[in-house]
């Protein structure tokens, strides 16, 4: 498995392409949870037309999908830190 967490994350703010789930997140962890907190909060509060309710649920679910990368490459280092010095 490679690791998801890119060593230095590129600057663009935009996201990866479809199957964003397989590559290195473009943007970083905090960039992605500021605009993930963005797209709920024009969600929640209502008066959003439906092609744009769902373009913002859509980008939504592509920001969650970084921060859930970065998450995972981030435990997965802590994991192996711990391995490494349990031995």
């Amino acid at each position: 498995m490679t690791n998801p967490t890119p060593e230095m994350p590129g600057t663009s703010p935009e996201i990866s392409p479809e199957g964003a789930a397989s590559q290195a997140p473009t943007i970083g962890y905090e960039q992605a949870r500021e605009e993930l907190a963005e797209v709920v909060r024009k969600l929640e509060s209502g008066g959003v037309p439906l092609a744009d309710s769902m373009a913002l649920w859509e980008r939504g679910e592509k920001l969650a999908a970084i921060c859930q990368q970065w998450l995972d490459g981030a435990k997965a280092k802590i994991d192996a830190a711990r391995a490494q010095s349990a031995q």
